[in-house]
């Protein structure tokens, strides 16, 4: 009985949700994505040059969001928080998009989502990720959900997150 009941505690510990459990996630997550797709259907197309970093182009509709901050600033007028949209590039993600803030205040674009952290392992399976990460060294209650192409391939990530 003890064992069984240590395997449920293990469980429920290390399982992430596949949705969110903070209701500020859930209603910026739903407002991101809503806005996104009233844009159009994502896809990528092309590169340029994210701080620096040469990363393909991603787009809503005809709306490209590299190096543009419309979409993630309202979602942030609205819901507060922080919101990001990611572009894979190989096997990373890079912020072309995002009002998270680097230590000196400007927008940290061309930055890459942890390739150690927990939001990747269940963006790399295709799923969601909502819970507690650190972010660029500062700790965030955030949701993480795979872009998709007409393809169904994932070719980007949404972002939303609050400071802890």
């Amino acid at each position: 009985m003890f064992a069984a009941a240590c395997l449920t505690w293990t469980t429920s510990v290390l399982a992430q949700p596949t949705e969110p459990q903070d209701p500020r996630i859930k209603a910026a997550m739903d407002l991101l994505v809503s806005i996104a797709a009233q844009l159009g259907p994502p896809r990528v197309e092309g590169t340029e040059p994210v701080a620096g970093k040469e990363v393909p182009v991603i787009y809503f509709g005809s709306a490209k969001m590299n190096n543009s901050f419309d979409l993630v600033d309202e979602v942030v007028r609205k819901a507060q928080g922080t919101a990001t949209i990611f572009v894979r590039s190989g096997d990373e993600y890079v912020r072309v998009a995002t009002n998270v803030k680097k230590d000196d205040g400007s927008r940290a674009i061309g930055t890459i989502l942890d390739p150690k952290g927990k939001a990747i392992e269940s963006i790399r399976k295709g799923d969601a990720f909502y819970g507690e990460v650190d972010i660029l060294g500062k700790p965030y209650v955030t949701g993480y959900k795979p872009i998709r192409d007409a393809s169904q391939n994932v070719v980007g990530i949404y972002y939303v997150g609050y400071l802890k």
